[in-house]
């Protein structure tokens, strides 16, 4: 179960950047369409490499929110 909430806030986090980039300014349309591009290869792609590759969905998408986090906010997110 845990796994699967983790893969749901890792897309919607995915969503919610990218509109903030989009809104902000931050991402121009040709990164905003590789971004889109890059998950959508992640997304069917992984699945096809091998049985077990959409287990390693989640965890794409969270590193394409790594990145973007890095580009929109330009550096990483303090906790404290």
């Amino acid at each position: 179960m845990s796994q699967t909430a983790a893969a749901w806030i890792a897309e919607a986090a995915f969503v919610v950047l990218l509109a903030l980039g989009a809104v902000s300014g931050e991402l121009s349309r040709a990164r905003l369409v590789l971004f889109v591009v890059l998950w959508l290869v992640g997304y069917f792609g992984l699945p096809l490499l091998f049985p077990l590759g959409g287990l390693f969905v989640a965890s794409y998408v969270a590193i394409l929110d790594i990145a973007l986090v890095f580009i929109i906010l330009k550096g990483d997110v303090r906790i404290n």
